[in-house]
């Protein structure tokens, strides 16, 4: 294999597979990606096994067709330190050869063999999206995913399909992140997926143009999502999601509405006093406003006042944790939102149209 490559376009691509290449396996195949040459492209492809990607790129002159299964890592830091436009890379069995005007490198491989099948796409896709909206549903759920639990199935993000609507839904038993979209159905009958959230934090970094079409087919056990560029494919999280829609309170009598950015800095300046013990913040709502207060033994104590924009039902006195608030907060491209509350211990509800639904628990305050 010879090809002559840009660099930047490479690099690119390097920076992507290696999001999807084991970091640690006793499989030195795993640490590799596979370099494909053929008919004018270099398609890159990395997997751990769970997730793959797979990314085709016109810019590249290829001299001599082949395959070469080189370590991920050392070879995006030998393109990412290189200063020249082009770079020509060219194999000798297991060997590649990374020249540049005033460099080069030759970098020990793996047998081409040695790399795993990567699942293809059979059939037709079940619905396609915009990649902005995809990116846009995605972004609103998944900062609410488990990071370690016992229930594995909220390790990942619940996407479900009915006619030319998407509902994603992430939990990790605190709190719950619903964002609403639509889409165009291939398919007639409805589908639902619980993605990993690896598969789907890497999704966040493809599909850099909004408008570009992103196909999306649930098999039995895998998703794939495609453009004519890229393949990202990801195993299915086993089990059975939580009934989400069971666990959003629908009797909450005291509503709040406020504009989002005076609502963040008065979360964020409130929290300034806080610690791991007293975590929470103190919020009164009533007529006059919201009071959010808080104080930490040693530190000291804060209290803040924000306009509310509307307020109905009677004064309450809720604590939630701020760093919840502030992650449902920062994803939503509203300029106002509003918090549906029943009760100091019963979960608020903060809503961004008819899109966007966030359920916080709250905590208790001493």
């Amino acid at each position: 294999m010879k090809v002559i490559c840009d660099r930047g376009a490479l690099l690119e691509s390097l920076n992507l597979v290696g999001g999807v290449v084991a970091a640690r396996t006793p499989k030195p195949a795993l640490q590799c990606v596979k370099i494909t040459a053929a008919e004018a492209q270099l398609t890159l492809a990395g997997t751990d096994t769970e997730v793959a990607l797979r990314l085709t790129s016109p810019r590249v002159d290829v001299q001599e067709p082949g395959e070469a299964l080189v370590p991920a890592e050392k070879l995006r830091q030998i393109v990412s330190e290189s200063q020249d436009p082009t770079l020509t890379i060219e194999t000798e069995g297991d060997v590649t050869h990374v020249v540049a005007a005033d460099s080069k490198f030759k970098v020990f491989g793996q047998p081409v063999g040695d790399f795993p099948p990567i699942p293809e796409i059979k059939g037709e896709a079940d619905f396609e999206v915009p990649a902005g909206e995809l990116h846009r549903i995605i972004a609103m759920t998944l900062f609410a995913t488990a990071r370690e639990n016992s229930r594995y199935a909220i390790n990942g993000v619940l996407i479900e399909r009915d006619s030319n609507k998407l509902t994603v839904v992430a939990t990790d038993g605190h709190r719950l992140a619903m964002a609403k979209g639509s889409c165009k159905a291939k398919k007639g009958e409805a589908r639902n997926a619980i993605v990993p959230s690896k598969a789907l934090n890497l999704l966040l970094r493809l599909f850099s143009d909004a408008e570009q079409v992103v196909m999306v087919q649930i098999a039995e056990n895998q998703i794939h999502f495609s453009t004519e560029a890229a393949v990202l494919t990801s195993n299915l999280v086993e089990g059975n999601f939580p009934p989400y829609k069971d666990v959003i309170p629908k009797d909450g009598d005291k509503k709040a509405t406020l504009a989002t950015d005076v609502f963040i800095s008065g979360v964020r300046r409130a929290a300034l006093l806080t610690n791991e013990e007293s975590k929470g913040v103190r919020m009164a709502f009533g007529k006059s406003g919201l009071v959010l207060s808080s104080r930490a033994p040693e530190m000291g104590e804060a209290e803040v006042r924000v306009e509310l924009a509307d307020y109905s039902g009677d004064e309450l006195e809720i604590g939630f944790n701020p760093g919840y608030l502030l992650d449902a907060l920062k994803v939503v491209d509203a300029n106002d939102v509003l918090l549906e509350m029943k009760a100091a211990n019963k979960p608020g509800v903060l809503r961004s149209g008819s899109n966007f639904l966030y359920v916080v628990m709250p905590v208790n305050l001493q």
